[in-house]
């Protein structure tokens, strides 16, 4: 500890800002800001996984370790589009290429396109890999879980909690 400095305290399970969730509990930094516009993504006909959410949310810091693992197996082959809500200008009416015209005020919010554009999944909250998995899964002409091997990757970085001792 710094003289006269305090210690940084970071939780995974309150509502207090402590930074980007994505460097801080998902280990990947790489995803934000995304490089890339939905309304890209869009036109170039690539599925995408647009993830709206607030970095002052235990439910969006809890989450932000599923958008990682995403990324991990889909991050080449669709656009991952992690935008934070308070990015997104206050509009009276959005076009269906901007974030803000899927929003719907609960964060996170997970919202699937596949090739063509279409919404193939829109759902608030925690939501499990598996359940986005099998989404994209069908995206792409996978076989199902049930029917594949599981894939499985190494943990590189963890969250450590007992950074400071009590």
């Amino acid at each position: 500890m710094l003289l006269g400095g305090n210690p940084a305290i970071a939780s995974l399970t309150d509502d207090h800002y402590d930074g980007n969730i994505f460097p801080l509990y998902a280990g990947n930094g790489s995803l934000v800001p995304p490089s890339l516009k939905l309304s890209d993504s869009l036109r170039t006909h690539t599925p995408a996984i647009l993830v709206l959410y607030v970095d002052d949310s235990a439910d969006c810091k809890q989450f932000a370790p599923v958008i990682s693992q995403l990324d991990a197996f889909y991050g080449r082959a669709a656009d991952i589009l992690p935008i934070s809500i308070d990015s997104i200008p206050v509009k009276d009416q959005y076009d269906p290429s901007e974030p803000g015209y899927y929003l719907t005020g609960y964060a996170p919010q997970t919202v699937v396109f596949d090739k063509a554009g279409k919404v193939v999944l829109n759902e608030s909250g925690v939501i499990p890999y598996e359940r986005i998995d099998d989404v994209l899964r069908e995206v792409f002409n996978l076989l199902p879980r049930s029917e594949s091997v599981e894939l499985k990757r190494r943990i590189v970085n963890e969250i450590n909690t007992e950074l400071v001792p009590q």
